[in-house]
C-alpha cells in the first residue's frame, strides 16, 4: 500500500484525505515530526501559491519522499471572493492591516463563521453563492511536481447546520444533495467535496507510478 505524506497538522483535513484515499489502496500519514518543523508562512496571493510553497519547503525535510500540501478555502461572490486565501484566519485583526496577506495567525472556526455571517447580513439567499476551493501540490526535494484543483459550488446559509466536518462546513449548503457539508458522512464528503475531487485527480496522476 502506498503511503502519502501530508504536510498539515489540521486533523479535519487529514480525515478528509484519509476518507478519499480509503477505496484507492492509499494510506495517509502526517509528515514525521511535523509539529516540530518551522512553520511555513502562507503569504501567497493564491491557493496554488500557498500549496506549492508548503509542499516545496516541507519536502526538504524528507529527502527523496513525495510530500503533499494543500491550500483551501471558501470564496463568496457577494464578498468579492473573500475570505479566499484568508479563510483560516478571516477573523484575525491583522487582516485589516495594510498588507492583509501577511496575516499568519489562524483564528478558530466559530470566529471565522461568525464574521462570514456578519459580512453577509441582509444579503438575500439568491446572492449568497460561494464555492470551496482546494489546490493540492506535490513536491520532492524542494521542487513541485504537479498541482491539482477541486471545487464545490454551494450556497452560504444564514445559520450553521450539522455537527460533522470543520471550518465553514456548517454554513456551506450543497444543493445537489440538500445538505450542508457538516451534515455529510465521511464517504459522502469524500465524493462531493473540493478536497476529494482534487485528491482523485492526484490519484489519477500517480496511479501508474510517481512521475518525475
Amino acid at each position: 500500500m502506498r503511503t502519502i505524506l501530508i504536510a498539515t497538522s489540521n486533523q479535519g483535513k487529514l480525515r478528509d484525505f484519509a476518507a478519499a484515499a480509503l477505496t484507492h489502496g492509499v494510506e495517509i500519514s502526517g509528515l514525521p515530526r511535523f509539529s516540530s518543523l518551522p512553520t511555513v508562512v502562507e503569504d501567497g496571493l493564491t491557493f496554488e501559491a500557498n500549496a506549492r510553497k508548503k509542499a516545496e519547503e516541507y519536502s526538504l525535510y524528507v529527502p527523496g519522499e513525495i510530500v503533499m500540501a494543500d491550500d483551501s478555502g471558501l470564496e463568496i461572490d457577494a464578498l468579492n471572493g473573500a475570505p479566499g486565501v484568508h479563510s483560516a484566519r478571516f477573523a484575525a485583526p491583522d487582516l485589516h492591516s495594510k498588507d492583509p496577506h501577511q496575516a499568519v495567525a489562524n483564528t478558530d472556526d466559530q470566529a471565522n463563521n461568525a464574521r462570514v455571517l456578519r459580512e453577509l447580513k441582509g444579503v438575500p439567499a439568491a446572492q449568497r453563492i460561494g464555492r470551496f476551493v482546494c489546490v493540492l501540490a506535490v513536491a520532492r526535494d524542494g521542487k513541485t511536481l504537479a498541482t491539482f484543483r477541486g471545487t464545490a459550488e454551494g450556497i452560504i446559509l444564514d445559520a450553521p447546520r450539522g455537527t460533522n466536518g470543520f471550518g465553514y462546513d456548517p454554513l456551506f449548503y450543497f444543493p445537489q444533495i440538500r445538505k450542508t457539508f457538516a451534515e455529510l458522512s465521511s464517504e459522502e464528503k469524500s465524493h462531493y467535496s473540493h478536497r476529494g475531487k482534487a485528491f482523485r485527480e492526484f490519484l489519477d496522476w500517480c496511479k501508474d507510478g510517481v512521475r518525475d
